[in-house]
Order: structure tokens, then sequence, then C-alpha cells
């Protein structure tokens, strides 16, 4: 029988509490405030009514889920809060230094100039935790109803149109029974819902296969980001200084690099991006993240430091063709949801920001003339593509696409692409998943049995580099262990037989925070998998990088998850 649920009317919902949709639900707010300060002063139209306007955030509190790496463009912030520094914006530093550094195993080579799309002089070091904690602030200020706590589990419709989300059930067990504290979900239907979950909704693709958004685009592509946080002593790093590295520990056909930003208070922040479609079926990306901490550039930095914050995230990273469709009957997609990151200039909380306005400014004309429809909110799309942010996507619309032949082949191809606006040999060059990169261990290896320097594994001292589960320590994941796990994998038998013979269940080691384990049973030889789901930090590389694709993350019971302040 069908649990009876509460039915919670909205007029515009946003699905995460992320800098795009809160971005978004504060521009609603003062686009409606300024609408109706205008007509009490005599000017044409009519009042509108105030808009019930709610955003559902996972996490425990919002910012709890916040991270990247992160270098802020400030002119979305400048239009939307223009007096954020005097408001307290939680800046790091504005970026005055700044170097790249090709890295061999043990040496340097610094960039004696900075390409013209990596140039963050002005640009603003932050904490995204921090900034949208921040944000989150400013938006309640405007009477925004935030529920943090509450994940959406399932998108609503009526027929083929978006009326609003349901909320995940709290107090099930492991076997799926109602506990005594069991709670049910509620039902919030919305004129409009907005989709801003971030990397890898869990939501937003459901609706993009439904209705067939992507029909006709690139898949999307994506890498993960390890990062970390140390406390250094004074003096080693300014704050808002940024270095970014190509090369070490990755090798010419892994796409990636370093980063390293300097922070308030001694901090820094650092990390290694890997993308997502590599070949080597034993690339561990936490662990290449720890070899980068051991060259001598990094090591120098952190010596006598302190390991403050540990996480990890995808971003997507597949560029302009990779977007899908941003509209459809009732609802919106914006931020990295949409693909809107920009890799080449490795940012993507100034265009989640602007796309989160811009569809407010959609959202706000709908309310006008109560005019909500599929056409209306084409605007939205329309608008995205002729602002800044659309152009810089455009512009570099086949970057990502140039490193799936090397390191030294996109570094001359892109820089001829940027000088001619973005135009290459082809107007589109194709791209493919990112699992079906990966290689069968015997292919990539030459045997079933590669040797331990083969698979390039290393032991972690514990002062500079540490195991996954002194890492996922520091990122202060929890969640109710009495649940169903939210990593679903719908076929054991494929992880037991093709995956563990073909690719040695790569799970094991893409996955940042310890969460698959396969163990062999000692007395009848087979194997088992065991999830530590109460590790995960909601990264959702499993979900991109299974190659079979029978892992999907799901998200769990409402507030578990990475409590980040400092991200």
């Amino acid at each position: 029988m069908e649990e009876e649920r509460e039915i919670m009317e909205v007029d515009v919902l946003f699905v995460g509490g992320g800098v795009a949709s809160l971005s978004g639900a504060l521009h609603l707010s003062n686009l409606i405030k300024e609408h109706n300060e205008r007509i009490e002063k005599g000017g044409e139209g009519k009042k509108l009514e105030e808009a019930m306007i709610a955003v559902l955030e996972k996490g425990a509190y919002v910012g709890a889920h916040g991270i990247s790496g992160a270098v802020i463009n400030p002119g979305p912030l400048k239009e939307l809060v223009p007096d954020f520094l005097e408001k307290g914006a939680p800046m790091e530093g504005e970026v005055r230094k700044e170097g790249i550094y090709l890295l061999t195993k043990k040496g340097k080579i610094k960039s004696p100039m900075t390409p013209p799309f990596l140039n963050n002089y002005g640009n603003y070091v932050i904490s995204l935790s921090r900034f949208t904690e921040w944000l989150g602030e400013r938006v309640e200020e405007k009477g925004v109803d935030i529920f943090p706590g509450f994940a959406g589990t399932e998108v609503i419709y009526d027929g083929e149109r978006v009326i609003g989300v349901r909320t995940g059930d709290k107090g099930i067990d492991p076997e799926g029974q109602k506990k005594a504290n069991f709670e049910p979900g509620i039902d919030l239907h919305a004129k409009v819902t907005v989709f801003g979950e971030g990397s890898r909704g869990s939501l937003t693709k459901t609706v993009i296969n439904r209705l067939g958004l992507d029909r006709g685009k690139n898949p999307q592509n994506f890498v993960v980001g390890v990062k970390e946080v140390w406390e250094v002593p004074e003096g080693r790093i300014e704050p808002g200084e940024v270095i970014h590295t190509v090369g070490y520990p990755h090798d010419n056909r892994t796409y990636g690099g370093g980063f390293i930003y300097g922070m308030r208070d001694n901090h820094v922040s650092i990390g290694l991006l890997t993308g997502l479609d590599y070949e080597d079926p034993y690339l561990d990306p936490h662990r290449e993240f720890q070899r980068f901490k051991e060259h001598p550039l990094v090591r120098e930095l952190l010596k006598d430091g302190k390991l403050v914050q540990y996480g990890a995230k995808t971003a997507p990273v597949g560029g302009y063709f990779s977007v899908p469709r941003l509209s459809f009957e009732g609802g919106l997609i914006i931020g990295d949801s949409g693909s809107l990151f920009i890799s080449q200039k490795l940012k993507g909380v100034h265009s989640a920001m602007k796309s989160g306005m811009l569809a407010a400014r959609t959202i706000f004309e709908g309310l006008l003339k109560e005019d909500f429809s599929a056409s209306h909110l084409e605007s939205y799309e329309k608008a995205l593509f002729q602002s800044d942010v659309g152009k810089e996507l455009y512009r570099s619309r086949n970057f990502h696409q140039l490193f799936q032949k090397g390191l030294w082949s996109a570094v001359f191809w892109g820089g001829i692409q940027w000088l001619l606006g973005g135009r290459i040999l082809k107007a589109r060059l194709e791209s493919r998943p990112d699992f079906t990169h990966l290689k069968r261990v015997a292919d990539y290896y030459g045997t079933n049995s590669p040797t331990e320097e083969q698979r390039r594994e290393m032991k972690f001292d514990g002062k500079l580099t540490f195991d996954k589960e002194t890492d996922v320590y520091y990122s202060g994941s929890t969640h109710e262990e009495q649940q169903p796990a939210h990593l679903k994998i719908s076929d054991l038998d494929i992880c037991y037989t093709r995956c563990r013979e073909e690719f040695q269940n790569p799970c094991q080691r893409f996955c940042p925070a310890n969460v698959y384990e396969v163990e062999t049973d000692e007395e009848t030889g087979k194997p088992n998998m065991k999830l530590n789901f109460s590790n995960c930090v909601h990264c959702k590389t499993c979900d991109v990088m299974d190659p079979y694709e029978v892992i999907t993350w799901v998200p769990p019971e409402g507030g578990g998850g990475p409590k980040y302040t400092m991200m």
C-alpha cells in the first residue's frame, strides 16, 4: 500500500543547496522585491504576491557538502551582492600572485607566462563550504525556506511535466523495514522545479534520461578532485596565492593536474584533479594525490604542517557539446548539474551562480505572466548561451576532448584553439563515456598479475601521506548505519565474475573513500562485496566509473555524508 504523504505546495523549488540554487533563490527574491517597490511608487504593472520559494539540501547544514578548489571570478557575485565584502563574504584572499609548473618526479619547470585563460589576477580564493554557508544566510534573510537534511529521492511528474520532488523516507532499516522513528518523506509540488544538485545529480540524471535532454549531445565527462586543507607554518604561502601544476604524478595520457591555493590563517588548500577517462585499471586517484604531496614542491610547503580536512568530488568537464537541454515542462537545470563547468579555466562557481541568476530571471518573468510553459522556460537557455558564461563555454568547446591524444598534443592544439576563438580542425570533437576508456588488466599490463611496481603501490607514512580510512575521518563523513546502503549494485554476479576477471574490481581503487571492498571467503574461496557506505563522501565517482554501469549512487537518509567547514 502506498504510504500517505504530506503534500507541500510552493511556487518555486530549488533542488540542492549549493551556490547555483542559492544564487537563484536570492536573485528571484530580489527581483520580486524590486518589482513590488517599483509598483508601489507608481510604476506600471501589477504587484506580485509574495512567492513561496523553497530550497532542498541533503547535507546536515548548508555548506556541509560544499567542496571545490576554489578560485571564484567575482563577476556574478558583484551583480548578486554588490557589497559582498562589506557583508562579510568569506574571501580567503584576492589573487595577486600565481604560477604554473610542469612537474617531473623530483623537479619542476615554471612556466614563463600564465596562459590568458588561467589568469586569475583579481579573482578570489574561497572555501566553497564557507562561502555556501554565507550565501545561505543571505537567502534566509530574504524569507526563503531552506530545508537542510532533506534529500530529494524521486521526481514527481504529471505526464511528461515535472511538478515537484519527493523527499526520502527517514527511519528505514537495512532490510527496508520501518523503524520506530519512521517518518515518510513529503511531496513538494511547485510551479517550477530547478535542479541544482551539483555534479552528476542523482535526480537530474533521471530527468535527462526520461525526457531525452541529452539527445544528440556528447556524453558528460568528469574529473575527480581529491583535496586536503592543511595548516602550515606562518609565511609559507600568501592568502590568495595560486599555483597550478601539470605532469607528475600523472602520465602523459591521463588528464588532470594539481592545485595549491593560499588561504587565511596559515591554511592552504591542496588537491589533484584526475580525469575519469583514464585507461589504467589500477589507477587510484586518492593514491595519486598522496604521491603528489611527495613531490619536493609540495613536501616543502607542507613540512611541519598538519592535516585539517579532507574531501573529494567530481566535476563535469565535457564542455559545451555535453550540455543537455536545460529547460523542459515544469523545470530547469542549473550549475554543475547542467555540465556548465569551464574546464579550460578550472572554474565552475561563477558559472553556477550566473546560471542560477538567469534561471531566476526567467522564473520571475513567468510569475509576471503566469506562464511556466516549456516555451517560456526556454528563454533561460537562450539567455545563458548569450551570457559571458555561455561564451566561455563555447570558446572552450573542444578543450577536454583534445586531451584524449595526450598532454603534449593537447597543449599544442589547445593553444591554437584559444588563438582561433575555439575553432579547431573539426567543429565538434566527439567523446565517449568515461568508463569506456578503462582497459582490462591483461590489455593494459600484458598480464593479469601486474607487479606492485607496475601498479604504483605506495606506503603511507601517516604524517604527509594518509590511507583512505584516515582521510575519511578528516571529512567528518557520517551516515546512519541502520539504513539501506545508498550505493545500489544491480548485479553482484557481474562484480564477482566479469569485473573481477577483466578489471580486478576497480571500484576498490577509483573510490576515494574506501567504500568498496571485495573480500574472499577463506573456506569457500568465493568473493563477497563489503560496502562501507558510511565512509562515502558523495563524490559520485562510482556512478561515473563502474565499467559495467551496475553501480548507482542515490542519496542516503537526509543529513548523511561529509561535514565540511573549510573545503
